[in-house]
């Protein structure tokens, strides 16, 4: 498998004063504005506010549903709980770190399902995403719903993407540190970074959704995407270690339906030889990040409508890679 990393060594180097105006970005906006999707758009570069838009939809200062950026954001937590030796490793088991989790049903192998087999989407198990999502959200338990399901692949053989894997990890969290998802979300991530984040989604159990259905505004996306393209340090503070930001910017599986590679909780791209981390939710909700050029971007779109990789996901991504990138990319070399 062939590992990506963003190379920051000598991004000093590069922090030179931004030289474009704000009318060089004309074209981005127009851009965005022409996606009948696309609700609103936050672009800093070099810690500086490069362009804010709402084209339609909520306001900014309104928490608005990320999709499966969640999963990004679950990610991050599983950094926070290696970084405080909750977690022992990502080698470490099912049945070692959460045995509890297990139901009585469910394939032996399953204890051996490792917590960055579960941070990549590759356990192996049958997915609880697309046409699965509905009967897995109905069913009584679902943490044992998706361990309960037949291996369709070895665990870490493949991307399987399914909202069930992080939803599984976000109940391991809570496991070995004795706190819900929400208050470790808001310990370790929204107080350092400043950001409210609301109650979301429980299960049956009372486990909050790991992976899906998070609300977070404009801004709090890109101080999240900020903390990331830092090395994981956010207004003089260390939310995450540098180590845990350099391994997730790493490629260790690959997206079937984008062909993106993927690290931790993080789709991998390039555009304009530039190397960018993308966080990614339905409808087109994105947080990007391209540390060598000192960018973190967002964008919100109507959540109640697909994005896919063949129609406006594609759109957003030919934006990034063809547009911004080449752009933000001229400003600081």
């Amino acid at each position: 498998m062939k590992r990506r990393g963003f190379l920051t060594a000598g991004l000093a180097t590069l922090a030179t004063p931004l030289l474009a105006q704000t009318n060089s970005w004309t074209a981005v906006l127009d851009t965005a504005r022409s996606f009948d999707q696309c609700h609103a758009m936050m672009i800093r570069q070099s810690g500086q506010s490069v362009l804010t838009e709402v084209f339609r939809g909520p306001g900014l200062n309104r928490a608005v549903p990320i999709k499966s950026v969640s999963k990004t954001i679950v990610a991050a937590l599983t950094g926070a709980a290696l970084d405080r030796g909750e977690l022992p490793s990502l080698g470490a088991t099912l049945g070692e770190v959460a045995p509890r989790l297990i139901p009585a049903n469910a394939d032996p192998r399953v204890a051996d399902i490792t917590v960055e087999n579960l941070v990549t989407m590759q356990t192996g198990l049958e997915r609880t995403s697309g046409a699965n999502y509905g009967g897995w959200v109905n069913s009584r338990n679902w943490v044992a719903n998706a361990l309960a399901r037949p291996f369709v692949a070895e665990p870490g053989a493949r991307m399987l993407y399914s909202t069930g894997s992080f939803h599984i990890l976000g109940a391991v969290l809570s496991e070995v540190s004795g706190q819900s998802l929400l208050s470790l979300a808001r310990a370790r991530l929204g107080d350092p970074l400043g950001i409210e984040i609301p109650a979301w989604t429980r299960d049956p159990q009372g486990r909050y959704l790991g992976g899906n259905e998070m609300a977070l505004t404009l801004d709090a996306m890109v101080r999240f995407g900020e903390m990331y393209r830092l090395d994981g340090r956010f207004n003089g503070a260390q939310v995450l270690s540098a180590d845990w930001v350099r391994r997730s910017f790493e490629e260790r599986t690959q997206s079937f339906f984008s062909g993106l590679g993927y690290g931790y909780g993080w789709f991998l791209g390039e555009g304009a030889g530039v190397e960018y981390a993308l966080a990614r939710g339905y409808g087109g909700q994105i947080i990007c990040v391209a540390p060598a050029i000192e960018l973190t971007l967002a964008i919100t779109s109507d959540p109640l409508r697909p994005a896919r990789s063949g129609g406006y996901f594609g759109d957003l991504q030919r934006l990034i890679e063809q547009q911004i990138l080449p752009l933000a990319k001229s400003q600081i070399s």
